[in-house]
């Protein structure tokens, strides 16, 4: 198994010069781009080399970085989208109590703080969280969803085709599944049925409530690569074609802080698989245990410092707590990128 990993990442001016005079290739269709590549056979190292002397054999998984994806969801791709996180939970790790009123305002404030869609949940999926059922999830969800998508474009949060099903009904367009389908299994057949993005995360093992137990890997980048890929290959052959499916390495779901940190640096490579990435960072533990914040709410500057990691990475869309401040933030690193101002 192949692999080709983009290093030396560039952006703005710089970006455009290298990829008009070959010394760099635009990452999934640009703006930002690569001036070298690790090439990755079987789990070891080759070589880092520069774009220009990549052998020709690499070609085909070389194009796969570089090549300009459809738009997702029919959101505009052209910088990276801002997901608002809507969670109709009791006892969500960052902003559990919510009941659908108060949920239905937190959309509406995060879409006036610039929001471009709203990801909305009815099961905590932090470790040890109690599970719910599919319909008590549902029941939930359905009232939020209703009155969001009205608003704005909508993605649920869920592993449980019932609660999918209740909640496209109820308007919603996207499935975000934490399971990448595998959960239940009458998801796949649902989603390809419904025409439905879907976003695809990776969890170690299938259970939230343990995934934190001792999480292992040989090499985590290369193995939710390869994870992820294998997903993808497998709903694409169920019905759903690539262009609807969008990818997410799950940050914090079955990962220590060293595996976290290694999938924001090398995310790059995620971009191999053909798919567009999501990256959700948010408040998260790994952010707490760097700062020595323990209150997730106030893990605000952290959040924003790892989405913009995310974003010079890669990453199309950004699923966030704090709508306002990621959104000033990625309005001025865009514009610091670029040496001018918006439009």
């Amino acid at each position: 198994m192949r692999w080709v990993e983009p290093l030396g990442l560039i952006d703005g001016p710089a970006a455009f010069h290298a990829a008009r005079t070959g010394a760099g290739l635009p990452l999934a269709g640009g703006p930002g781009a690569f001036t070298l590549v690790r090439l990755i056979e079987n789990g070891h190292t080759l070589g880092v080399l520069p774009v220009q002397s990549v052998p020709a054999e690499w070609d085909e998984a070389l194009h796969r970085l570089t090549r300009s994806l459809p738009p997702f969801a029919e959101l505009p791709m052209d910088r990276p989208q801002v997901m608002g996180i809507v969670n109709v939970t009791p006892d969500s790790f960052s902003d559990g109590g919510r009941d659908a009123a108060a949920a239905i305002e937190a959309g509406h404030a995060m879409l006036e703080a610039g929001a471009d869609l709203l990801d909305v949940g009815g099961e905590s999926t932090r470790p040890g969280a109690a599970p719910v059922t599919p319909e008590e999830e549902a029941a939930r969800i359905v009232p939020v969803v209703r009155e969001l998508a009205r608003a704005t474009t909508v993605s649920i949060d869920t592993r449980n085709a019932l609660v999918m099903r209740a909640a496209l009904e109820a308007g919603a367009e996207i499935v975000n599944d934490i399971s990448a389908l595998r959960h239940d299994p009458e998801a796949v057949r649902l989603v390809a049925q419904s025409r439905a993005p879907v976003i695809l995360m990776h969890m170690l093992g299938d259970d939230p409530r343990t995934m934190q137990r001792d999480p292992h890997y040989d090499d985590v980048v290369l193995e939710v690569a390869r994870f992820l890929r294998d997903r993808v290959a497998t709903c694409e052959a169920l019905g759903i074609p690539r262009g609807r499916i969008m990818v997410d390495p799950g940050i914090g779901f079955g990962k220590t802080l060293a595996h976290n940190l290694e999938l924001i640096e090398r995310l790059p490579i995620l971009h191999g698989i053909g798919c567009r990435v999501l990256m959700g960072v948010s408040r998260k533990g790994f952010l707490g245990r760097l700062t020595g914040e323990t209150v997730p709410a106030r893990r605000v500057a952290a959040s924003v410092a790892a989405a913009l990691a995310a974003a010079a990475r890669g990453a199309a869309i950004l699923r966030v707590h704090d709508v306002a401040e990621t959104v000033q933030a990625l309005t001025v690193w865009r514009s610091c990128m670029r040496g001018e101002a918006p439009g």
